[in-house]
């Protein structure tokens, strides 16, 4: 079968490349799956160039996020069948044209929900789904978010309006806020007009801002930091631009704020599997009925991976880069 492999640690686009590799068998409680389309994400990039909190081995395999199609079952597997299918957000090496993964951690595809929807659904949405759940915040109160032009940010937007929670977003040029308004997101302020914390203020109608999230780090993370309310709470999700968060001690203190961090990973391995189950089930409906877009940038057989990557990391890019095997 195909696979992308990395003999090294880099550049994606300069160090991925198809190589035949042997059709894994499945063991108990897996399933063989053939890999009909897998997203670019960032995580993956960052695994490719080694500067991820996972490091596997070289020559590595790439990929995490797939929708396949059930191809073999693994002993004892009953609830999935032949033909089914499924999608995966946490199988490593799920750039090849099969995979094997656990059969319990599967999720079964509606007939209705496209290949190009089904294949982004679990890394991304699942985890920003999981993160709005762990802001606790409730249905009319605010919160805020860089990167809000970012997939993760479209979508926190998306979820938050759906259930009824305010998210002011931070975009850092004009332009940022007039794409999103055409997407329908509203509650945009750039961060390059002088004026922008008073904006926000006039926006939120005063309103305390009770938990923010950082995908950016750098100052990003302080400008954040500086809207929240008193025992507010901000949570580091990614960090784009740079490796370190620069907060003012002085809005920790007086605001006595909370700072934690959020990896998808490590959360969706403790959550309940009912919280999990019913999670998905809104995420499945969000997108059916169309309050959750998931748009996709472009579609590339495995063999032009360089170029799906290029696409990937190019500036304003709307929606995901998908690979076909």
């Amino acid at each position: 079968m195909r696979a992308l492999i990395h003999p090294t640690f880099g550049e994606a686009d300069e160090v991925l490349a198809i190589e035949e590799r042997p059709v894994p068998q499945p063991g108990p409680g897996q399933v063989r799956l053939r890999v009909v389309l897998s997203p670019i994400h960032n995580h993956d990039l960052w695994t490719v160039r080694g500067t991820y909190g996972f490091k596997p081995e070289l020559p590595a395999a790439s990929g995490t996020e797939a929708l396949g199609i059930v191809d073999a079952l693994g002993e004892g597997v009953e609830h999935l069948s032949v033909g089914q299918r499924v999608a995966t957000g946490g199988t490593f090496g799920a750039w090849a044209e099969y995979i094997v993964a656990n059969a319990a951690g599967l999720i079964p595809v509606p007939d209705g929900l496209p290949d190009e929807s089904a294949a982004q659904l679990v890394s991304m949405p699942f985890s920003t789904i999981s993160l709005l759940r762990f802001l606790d915040v409730n249905e009319g109160d605010w919160i805020v978010q860089n990167a809000a032009n970012g997939a993760v940010g479209r979508m926190l937007a998306q979820l938050g309006a759906a259930r009824g929670v305010n998210v002011l977003g931070l975009v850092r040029r004009a332009e940022g806020v007039d794409e999103l308004r055409a997407q329908g997101i509203e509650n945009i302020i750039a961060t390059d007009h002088p004026d922008w914390r008073e904006q926000a203020a006039r926006l939120t109608g005063g309103a305390p801002i009770v938990a923010g999230v950082d995908s950016v780090g750098g100052s990003a993370s302080g400008d954040v930091l500086s809207l929240l309310a008193e025992g507010g709470t901000l949570v580091a999700f990614g960090a784009m631009n740079s490796p370190v968060m620069e907060i003012a001690s002085g809005d920790v203190i007086f605001k006595q704020a909370t700072v934690k961090g959020f990896w998808g990973s490590k959360v969706i391995q403790t959550m309940d599997a009912a919280v999990r189950t019913s999670l998905f089930g809104e995420l499945i409906q969000r997108v059916g009925d169309g309050t959750l877009t998931l748009p996709v940038a472009g579609v590339f057989d495995a063999a032009d991976v360089a170029d799906a990557v290029r696409l990937s990391n190019s500036p304003g890019r709307v929606g995901k880069v998908l690979l076909r095997f």
